[in-house]
């Protein structure tokens, strides 16, 4: 049974930090691309950071700089930290996993911007 799970949201506030987990089971972790998307009220679910098994990263330009994605393939898990964070930040994260079309989705953390 393929599961993804994510931890690690909250209330924070702007300027402050967080760091997402993901760990999942089920599947080959390692053969598969993991990628955070994130869904504001209202709004489409949007790609945030992408890893692929080579650990090559692609941020969304509004997080460039500021979120970091990384994998612990031993551990099955992928992380977002997620520095100098501003009100627009404020969604639900999910974690993805992609391999040859073939996508399974997390249930979302989220994660609340305020002061």
């Amino acid at each position: 049974q393929v599961q993804l799970v994510e931890s690690g949201g909250g209330l924070v506030h702007p300027g402050g930090s967080l760091r997402l987990s993901c760990e999942a089971s089920g599947f080959a972790f390692n053969a598969y691309t993991m990628s955070w998307y994130r869904q504001a009220p209202g709004k489409e679910r949007d790609l945030v950071a992408q890893i692929t098994i080579r650990r090559s990263t692609d941020y969304s330009d509004s997080v460039k700089g500021r979120f970091t994605i990384s994998r612990d393939d031993a551990k099955s898990t992928v992380y977002l930290q997620m520095n100098s964070l501003k009100s627009e930040d404020t969604a639900v994260y999910f974690c993805s996993a992609i391999r040859a079309g073939k996508r399974h989705w997390g249930q979302g953390t989220e994660v609340t911007v305020s002061s």
